[in-house]
């Protein structure tokens, strides 16, 4: 069977920690951010953690 290519698009914006964990960043951040609370805003910067059924597929894509 040949070897399966790794998703680039999934590469750029998830990542799996040592433990088998999936995580990716927060969605939100960019812009508007006026209007935003700060405690909302420093929240986009912890990334956030994919579980279930998506964790696995994105883990499938990732070769993992």
């Amino acid at each position: 069977m040949p070897k399966l290519k790794t998703h680039s698009g999934t590469k750029d914006r998830m990542k799996v920690t040592k433990n088998g964990k999936v995580l990716q960043g927060r969605a939100g951040g960019n812009h508007l951010l006026q209007k935003k609370s700060a405690s909302r805003k420093r929240t986009f910067a912890v990334p956030a953690q994919m579980v279930g059924k998506s964790a696995k597929n994105i883990k499938r894509k990732l070769g993992v």
